[in-house]
């Protein structure tokens, strides 16, 4: 079995699992993961999530907020220009 296979045949317990030790930085049994460890299971983590989890609900998501039709980024009515005085 491949990398790529085990994580398409992750379940959600393992899902967790993995989660909560990139999270802690530690196995359930309180051991310490390694760096390449860390990696490893957060590469699992968003691979599992890409395939099973609402993009709301991932690591890492921000939620941007929807913008007001035809408003622009940054645009306010009470913005005022900056002064550079010297």
């Amino acid at each position: 079995m491949t990398y790529q296979e085990l994580i398409e045949r992750m379940d959600p317990t393992v899902y967790q699992s993995l989660r909560q030790a990139v999270e802690l930085g530690k196995w359930p049994d309180g051991r310490v993961l390694s760096a390449e460890q860390r990696e490893l299971c957060m590469e699992a983590v968003l691979h599992y999530e890409s395939k099973n989890v609402p993009e709301e609900e991932r690591v890492g998501y921000i939620d941007r907020g929807k913008k007001a039709e035809g408003e622009t980024c940054g645009s306010s009515d009470d913005a005022a220009p900056i002064r550079i005085l010297s």
